[in-house]
């Protein structure tokens, strides 16, 4: 019994050590967070006070007519499924007459070339790449501004670029919103709000509850503290000049080909040529704001593809390509980004320190020798209050993601966020470990590809 019981002594001991660890990394990484919190707050203080008391609140079909030229660009590698239902709805939804959607194809895909052409409208051109594909999806964009480039030499300048996914749902009055914001800003990024999918209500649903977070809150935030504001990648408009600019700074071409993420990395571009940047949200008629809709993956396989993509792009590889650059408030931002990882995985560390803890309960409800022991937590000590403030954060982030959620989607998806919180906790997790493997197969000489997922259109 004495073996037993100082085998005992030593895992309590352990215990103890890991829930000190894992609640002062809990408790740092919050930090960041509670700041973005507080401002949001503020910001939203200051707004109804000093703007909305004295201006009334925009609705996008109260803004003013038609105006500039704007070019919609869409990458598509094997999208035959949702590319010919996205573009009919786009050209028979939009409340604007003044754009052209250019489509980037692959010669060996037959299929999604067909479905684009099936769609006869004057306004939809096809760019096809060189290489066969899948290259990357930044490949894919810059040869559809080169498109852009040459119908500009026959038709006339666009005065902003839109971009676009194969499977969005585009807001009709996406380009009246575009069309009022420029030139003042150099890009205008609508939110993003995720499709409901009854069939997949955890895997699916946790985007929801992400995006509502991110495109209400932190990244308006960003803007406020005067960071750059990353693109979506969709529902983003950049002013044309400002495109060209990045495009002669590199050579000829906007989109590095080499960048899993060119999205996220282009808003901060634009930041640092000087330029405004800003996410928008205004209101649409018949309630909710102007946004682009869409289903996002509703399987683990395809969620984990997809996250693993963006964890390694701007995580990983926005490390290495962008380094630190900007004040202050762009490196908390950066910060905030690059941390994910390491944060996905010290939450699993979480809990599995929670399940030794309940052990350690439980065996010493069942051996009284343990009662000796040192406790795991002295009241009024450090780690105590260190846990008193881990527990107050992550219920007051619950708090924050279910509100969001809430006034997106509505009540019942905010009380759904509560137990999905669990579920995205662990496919980040998993896109975390895959985006370390695969970032080291790139670092030993691998190559980079368009590792898209599955898309799908929703029916109306």
């Amino acid at each position: 019994m004495g073996a037993a019981l100082l085998g005992l002594a030593a895992c309590h001991g352990i215990t103890r050590e890991a829930l000190r660890f894992s609640a002062t990394g809990l408790a740092l990484s919050s930090l960041d967070a509670l700041v973005v919190d507080a401002a949001f707050f503020a910001r939203l203080g200051w707004r109804r006070v000093g703007i909305y008391t004295r201006h009334p609140r925009a609705r996008a079909d109260r803004l003013g007519g038609p105006g500039a030229a704007f070019a919609i660009i869409v990458p598509a590698w094997d999208e035959a499924a949702v590319i010919g239902a996205m573009l009919r709805r786009l050209t028979a939804t939009l409340d604007y007459p003044n754009y052209h959607v250019f489509v980037g194809v692959y010669p060996n895909d037959a299929a999604t070339r067909s479905a684009v052409a099936s769609v006869t409208d004057a306004r939809i051109s096809i760019a096809t790449c060189v290489r066969p594909g899948p290259t990357t999806k930044a490949d894919c964009l810059n040869h559809l501004w080169r498109a852009v480039v040459e119908h500009e030499r026959q038709v006339g300048p666009f005065q902003a670029v839109v971009l676009h996914d194969a499977e969005d749902v585009v807001d009709a009055y996406e380009l009246r919103v575009f069309d009022h914001l420029m030139p003042r800003l150099a890009m205008v990024q609508l939110p993003v709000e995720p499709l409901v999918d009854p069939e997949s209500p955890w895997i699916a649903g946790h985007y929801l509850d992400e995006f509502a977070e991110s495109h209400l809150k932190d990244v308006v935030i960003r803007e406020g503290l005067g960071a750059g504001v990353p693109s979506a990648g969709v529902a983003c408009a950049i002013r044309r000049d400002v495109l060209a600019r990045i495009a002669d700074a590199a050579g000829g071409l906007p989109f590095d080909a080499d960048c899993l993420t060119e999205d996220y990395e282009l808003g901060l571009k634009i930041k640092a040529l000087g330029e405004r940047t800003a996410l928008v949200r205004i209101a649409r008629p018949g309630g909710g704001v102007v946004a682009t809709r869409e289903h996002f993956p509703a399987d683990l396989k395809g969620a984990l593809r997809q996250k693993t993509r963006w964890l390694l792009g701007i995580a990983l590889g926005g490390w290495d390509r962008l380094g630190w650059r900007g004040g202050l408030a762009d490196r908390l931002m950066l910060v905030r980004d690059r941390k994910s990882i390491a944060a996905a995985f010290l939450t699993m560390v979480a809990y599995a320190v929670g399940a030794l803890v309940l052990l350690d309960l439980v065996l010493a409800g069942l051996i009284p020798e343990m009662a000796r022991f040192a406790p795991l937590v002295v009241p009024g000590g450090i780690l105590d209050w260190t846990l008193r403030f881990t527990t107050a954060a992550l219920v007051w982030r619950l708090a924050m993601r279910a509100g969001c959620t809430a006034h997106v989607h509505g009540w019942r998806e905010g009380l759904s966020s509560l137990p999905r919180a669990v579920v995205a906790n662990f496919i980040n997790a998993g896109a975390a470990w895959g985006a370390m493997q695969r970032y080291i197969e790139i670092r030993q000489g691998a190559s980079i590809k368009w590792d898209k997922t599955e898309h799908r259109f929703p029916v109306e």
